[in-house]
């Protein structure tokens, strides 16, 4: 099952184009989305090919402008879910024996769609639906997502190439088989490369898949769906269902073909999905893969050696880009005195500069958080740290949802260093720094690492290099990424595989091979070419 004589495109990262005023790509993605501001969609489940419409639907609005209507999605029933898993059962046998480069060509064409024709329209989507400036949505659903595709078909073709040893009297070989049953995809909001890497990694392995997108994503995840029917994804190998998330995981988990689920979100929903998948162990055919990236408590920690305006930017864009709603966002900091005087002129400095409102206005680098339950979470604590004694306010604090969910970039200096927003994630806008002594660099790296209870990324500024090497030892098992004199966001598929561990996740890193390993369950051939015809062994004797 080797790459044999076939040679694939070498995977380039797609170039981040600039949007700049008056530039082609800059008009043209906003005529797309005011195009697409001003039609209503309606968007069916999509399952064996087949758009179903229920008549149970829910509203898709813009987080900026909450009363404007998007249009609609249709919510799936209990026999939506099961037709899914019975289609995706269907859809394997044919799809599971299509050669693999037959299954590459696919989501190598899906790439080029989105660099080309898709590329104004699935920015516009994720601009209009979850709230991202031009340049976010740029470099996830356009570049991230194209990466992904392009990328995931040269890891294929490494594992593919992974063949044992043989000798002259045997030919030893390994087939990469999918996994015996069918993938669930539960994807979130925040990333719609994300949305559309989760359910055609384990599709371009061979497996077909059942695909729930996040409620607040489902927007953008239909024009995923439109791209990869126009790429040629046969009906059934990836069915897309929407709806009450605790009965389409129930009825998943509760299938015998259940055999793996490929996550992210939230810590909470993913242990418990990991605890009812263990309820049915005995009922499945096989042990299923639970593959899932979760929540984080991102750090930036600041040696005194550090320059000063190099770390308020690494936490002006570390947290606040895509107001702090990347699984990777820092949003909390530790500085030394030392430093901080200065830090705090930059930083508020930069902080006053932002400009707030709909994305539309490519003069704004803040826009919405996602929803009015993050809103009320987020102004809640915003609120609690204007109340409390040790805890200070000293940018942002503000928060405004009459006409959309916006929320001040905030930043909280915190006087204990294990005050609730140090330790809590909040998932957004809203950073807590700690002030730290210099001489206590050594503890305060103890503390980073024993705070939280996370373990996704984190970021150190040092010019002292016995200082760096000092925290990339101390902090090996808080961070699954790891930057040193940069922002812990923007992981670049092919250059940071991305993942953590601790209660981040079971890093398993998208965006390399590792992550592909996991979907599929390799066979082991042998083939003898004499075979023998006598039992004994030499040692027997005559």
């Amino acid at each position: 099952m080797g790459k044999g004589f076939f040679q694939v495109p070498t995977a380039i990262n797609e170039p981040v184009k600039s949007y700049a005023p008056g530039t082609p790509e800059r008009e043209e993605v906003l005529a797309t989305y005011k195009s697409m501001y001003n039609s209503s969609v309606d968007v069916p489940l999509y399952i064996n090919g087949e758009e179903i419409r229920t008549g149970d639907t829910g509203t898709m609005s813009p987080p900026h402008d909450h009363k404007h209507s998007l249009g609609t999605y249709h919510k799936a029933e209990q026999q939506h879910i099961q037709k899914a898993i019975d289609t995706a059962l269907e859809a394997r046998e044919k799809w599971a024996n299509l050669a693999w480069e037959q299954r590459a060509a696919i989501f190598l064409r899906a790439a080029e769609l989105i660099a080309g024709p898709y590329r104004a329209k699935i920015n516009a989507a994720t601009m209009l639906a979850q709230s991202k400036n031009i340049f976010q949505a740029e470099i996830d659903a356009a570049c991230e997502f194209i990466d992904f595709l392009r990328f995931n078909v040269e890891f294929m073709t490494q594992i593919y190439e992974d063949q044992p040893d043989s000798t002259s009297g045997a030919w030893n070989r390994l087939e990469y088989r999918p996994l015996e049953g069918f993938v669930y995809a539960i994807t979130p909001f925040n990333f719609t490369a994300i949305a559309g890497n989760l359910p055609a990694s384990a599709a371009l392995m061979g497996n077909t898949v059942v695909w729930k997108p996040s409620d607040s994503q489902i927007y953008s995840a239909k024009v995923i769906v439109d791209i990869f029917k126009e790429a040629g994804v046969p009906d059934g190998v990836i069915n897309v269902v929407y709806g009450d998330p605790v009965m389409i995981t129930d009825t998943v988990l509760a299938s015998p073909d259940f055999a793996g689920i490929h996550f992210t979100g939230s810590t909470h929903v993913f242990k418990d999905i990991w605890a009812k998948i263990g309820t049915n162990i005995h009922n499945y055919k096989t042990y299923p893969r639970i593959v899932g990236e979760t929540g984080g408590k991102d750090f930036i920690v600041a040696h005194p050696s550090a320059n000063a305006k190099q770390v308020a930017t690494g936490i002006a864009r570390g947290a606040f880009e895509f107001q702090g709603q990347k699984c990777s966002a820092a949003s909390r900091a530790y500085i030394p005195k030392s430093l901080w005087a200065d830090v705090e002129k930059f930083l508020k400095a930069d902080i006053k500069s932002f400009k707030m409102g709909s994305p539309e206005d490519m003069g704004n680098f803040i826009t919405a958080v996602i929803h009015e339950g993050s809103f009320d979470k987020l102004a809640k604590f915003i609120d609690q740290a204007k109340e409390d004694d040790g805890a200070t306010i000293i940018a942002g604090g503000g928060y405004d949802k009459s006409e959309g969910y916006f929320i001040e970039p905030t930043v909280i200096l915190a006087e204990d260093p294990k005050y609730t927003t140090m330790c809590t994630e909040l998932f957004g806008p809203v950073i807590t720094i700690y002030v730290y002594d210099d001489n206590k660099w050594e503890e305060t790296l103890t503390l980073v690492d024993q705070t939280s209870e996370y373990a996704l990324t984190g970021a150190i500024f040092s010019t002292d290099r016995y200082a760096a090497a000092e925290a990339t030892k101390a902090l090996q098992n808080a961070a699954g990424n790891f930057y040193i004199n940069d922002k812990p966001t923007g992981a670049v598929v092919g250059q940071q595989p991305f993942g953590g561990a601790r209660a981040s996740g079971t890093n398993d890193k998208a965006g390399s091979y590792l992550n592909l390993l996991r979907w599929v369950s390799p066979r082991t051939i042998k083939e003898t070419f004499v075979t023998p015809a006598d039992y004994r062994y030499p040692f027997l004797g005559e």
